[in-house]
């Protein structure tokens, strides 16, 4: 049985830490030659003392001096006094004024990150504010925050290595470069290389030669993971705390036929508010057989902001990711705060609104929902399992 997909890139990373000196234990023994000597010491320490103290409690008591501690009190408000009382009052939190104490619950910002389109397709990129409404299953929400940057992403680059893959890699490996080298030189990428089993065959780095290197590494066989290898991937880019600005490029020419994850619960993993926006281009022949591998790809790409490209020519491909990082530096990032109290893990529809000058509606890509608290990763047997490193 394999490994859950989102812990089978774990051993690599594990094994790729540098290990520090500093932190390493002691040996066993040595502790436990230190800990003996300490208790003989205090033994012997303990039995010296105690007859003394005996014999001078003996001549305190025959004074008639009162029993008891020989350890002044505290005097009230000095350091130490009523420790116990004032860390236990100092944990609560402030009464109201019935008396009552109040837990408020924080509310998390949800962030949007939006590409607005006009009805030929063309980038809008200069609306304010004023021109966006935001809607969260079917109510307004008002918004705490409205920007547009250009500011350092996550990028994930997926790349399927299967056998029909071949003759297409060399300017699919060139198209992600150029998509690299036209994007933020402060972006950090990592590349993962997939199909029966997925490869993390470079973390997240900036430099190219090794991006290049990592895209290089093509071995064409097996069948295709391609749910696996974005979930994993979407698990990844998230530990890039530094980076909000999350995406994946994906690439591929055929439909799923080796996952542990269905479609259904790949969608669910992608929908995160810390989630990425997922990019896809993809060959596959517009015929009935792959007319469900083009739905498929489409959700997986929509329901997170992005598009799913279907170039019918290999040369198309650097176009595609050219505007794919002219896209990703022109969002509008919108921010609020849910007015929908919920708890525990619900599923919440997110529609976003633009209009022109003129009152026109504009058409919007951006996330379509979120889960109120992230969806559950499941964590399967693992024996055997998938390769991580090679």
């Amino acid at each position: 049985m394999r490994g859950h997909p989102v812990d089978r890139f774990r051993p690599l990373l594990e094994s790729s830490e540098p290990d520090n000196p500093g932190l390493r234990s002691q040996p066993a023994g040595s502790l436990g030659r230190r800990n003996s000597l300490w208790f003989a010491c205090l033994a012997i320490s303990v039995a010296l003392l105690v007859p003394d103290a005996v014999a001078q409690d003996g001549r305190a008591g025959s004074s008639g001096a009162p029993s008891g501690s020989s350890q002044p009190s505290a005097p009230a408000g000095a350091p130490g006094a009523n420790d116990g009382s004032q860390d236990s009052s100092s944990a609560q939190p402030p009464p109201s004024e019935d008396g009552q104490f109040v837990f408020k619950k924080k509310v998390e910002e949800v962030v949007l990150r939006a590409i607005v389109v006009d009805p030929q397709n063309h980038l809008i990129s200069n609306l304010n504010r004023d021109a966006f409404n935001v809607y969260e299953d079917g109510r307004a929400q008002k918004m705490t925050s409205f920007r547009q940057e250009n500011v350092p992403l996550a990028l994930g680059i997926l790349i399927d290595n299967s056998g029909s893959m071949r003759p297409k890699r060399q300017k699919v490996n060139e198209a992600a470069l150029n998509l690299v080298r036209s994007s933020n030189p402060r972006d950090e990428v990592f590349v993962v290389n997939f199909g029966e089993e997925y490869y993390l065959d470079q973390d997240f780095t900036d430099d190219v030669a090794k991006l290049k290197v990592a895209l290089d590494k093509v071995e064409t066989r097996g069948s295709t993971a391609l749910y696996d290898a974005i979930v994993a991937s979407a698990a990844h880019i998230r530990q890039d705390t530094r980076i909000q600005k999350r995406v994946l490029l994906v690439v591929t020419d055929g439909r799923d036929n080796a996952s542990q994850e269905s479609l259904d619960e790949a969608v669910q993993q992608l929908a995160r508010t810390d989630g990425p926006v997922v990019y896809v281009v993809a060959f596959v022949d517009e015929t009935k057989r792959a007319s469900s591998t083009i739905r498929a790809l489409q959700a997986i790409s929509w329901s997170t902001g992005g598009t799913a490209y279907f170039p019918k020519d290999l040369n198309e491909v650097d176009s595609i990711t050219k505007s794919i990082a002219y896209d990703i530096r022109n969002q509008y990032v919108i921010g609020y705060k849910s007015s929908n109290p919920t708890s525990g893990q619900a599923y919440h529809a997110i529609d976003v609104q633009a209009y022109d000058a003129s009152r026109h509606r504009l058409r919007v890509r951006t996330r379509t929902g979120y889960y109120s608290e992230s969806p559950a990763t499941s964590q399967s047997p693992r024996s055997g399992g998938a390769r991580t490193a090679r």
